[in-house]
């Protein structure tokens, strides 16, 4: 079991909590009485796909620690992730009369994570939760960093607040059951902590692409623990997103704008694989990195099952939603470019027309018909 804290340099005690990655669930009961929640009322909130696969399991750990244990099941998918099925938490909560020294604990991925952390931001003003992230995805970016947050008309995490978790527990062993689709979104996120911070560990990535794609544990491990210390570092920084924590939406900015006007029919770490090729590739179009670097970026991708191009929505479409995105700032999009492989920053000064330029790139109909 491998153990480190997220407390920040500001020595601010409210956000400081135990990243926790192991093998198993063997030390979960151990950890989570660590983060106090031994007597305490708690209510497991899943979702329908992992119920199968660990809640009896994580539910026999924690028992015999809580006073009460409680479990919602949410119907599995990010088109569930709204503000109606927060109401359906809060109501097992107060049927179940949990108070403020309760605890709430999400088991899954993403969507699990963001929903049961918003909840617990929100009810009774704010309440203790910990993070069991099952997905590669949920693992080494949505569970740690405390962002919580719902979709609300078809505008991802527009609604949420910051609400730092207990405990974030991480049994890799999970991975074992996730589809190929759903692993290699994960890595889209994983890339990008390589291409932001870490030009050792990206390469690191490359070297073991083999290993990491048949989900060698040892190698799986070194994984997730790199992408959780490169997350860890900006997030100590930058607790609240007022400055540097920004460098982690490397991707998301154009990303984002394809999730949304693909209608979620891409998995979230194929969009961000798609935005970070165009942020490199405006990085690139302006002569930060070369020719080379950005190729690199490209195709490696493509070796990890994620894609590089899209079809069947116009690059206009594209453009309008980013205009749109949470991220704007004063009226400007803060974009995340690179100076070099690992060494990312935040730029307000990218033009529609390069962004323009980048989703072309991207789209695959603008492609075919130059071709044509």
């Amino acid at each position: 079991m491998s153990v480190f804290s997220t407390l920040p340099v500001s020595r601010d005690h409210k956000f400081a909590y135990n990243i926790v990655i192991s093998d198993s669930f063997s030390d979960l009961s151990a950890m989570a009485r660590e983060a106090e929640m031994e007597g305490r009322r708690l209510c497991i909130v899943t979702d329908s796909n992992v119920e199968k696969l660990y809640l009896d399991e994580v539910k026999k750990c924690l028992e015999p620690l809580c006073s009460r244990v409680l479990v919602h099941v949410l119907p599995a998918g990010e088109k569930n992730k709204n503000l109606d099925h927060i109401r359906d938490i809060y109501k097992t909560l107060m049927d179940g009369s949990l108070d403020r020294g309760d605890f709430l604990a999400a088991l899954g991925g993403g969507v699990a994570g963001d929903m049961t952390g918003f909840a617990a931001a929100t009810y009774l003003r704010g309440i203790k939760f910990i993070q069991i992230p099952t997905t590669l995805l949920s693992q080494v970016d949505s569970s740690i960093g405390g962002k919580t947050g719902v979709d609300f008309d078809q505008y991802k995490n527009m609604v949420g607040a910051f609400h730092m978790p207990s405990l974030v527990y991480i049994n890799t062993n999970t991975l074992r059951t996730l589809d190929n689709i759903q692993f290699a979104s994960g890595m889209g996120e994983v890339l990008k902590h390589g291409i932001i911070r870490d030009a050792n560990y990206y390469e690191y990535l490359l070297d073991h692409m083999s290993e990491i794609e048949d989900r060698e544990p040892r190698v799986l491990s070194r994984v997730v623990e790199g992408s959780c210390i490169i997350k860890r570092a900006v997030v100590q920084r930058d607790p609240l997103e007022k400055g540097e924590r920004a460098v982690l939406n490397f991707g998301h900015t154009i990303g984002h704008a394809i999730e949304k006007s693909k209608n979620f029919t891409l998995t979230h770490g194929s969009c961000v694989a798609l935005g970070s090729v165009a942020a490199a590739y405006i990085s690139w179009q302006r002569g930060l990195i070369d020719e080379e670097t950005f190729t690199e970026i490209r195709d490696m991708m493509v070796g990890f099952g994620l894609p590089i191009s899209f079809d069947s929505v116009p690059s206009k479409t594209i453009l309008t939603a980013v205009k749109h995105d949470k991220k704007m700032s004063a009226g400007h999009i803060r974009f995340i470019l690179l100076h070099a492989l690992g060494d990312a920053y935040i730029d307000t000064t990218v033009t529609e027309e390069e962004m323009l330029k980048a989703i072309d790139y991207l789209n695959a109909d603008v492609s075919d018909s130059e071709g044509d």
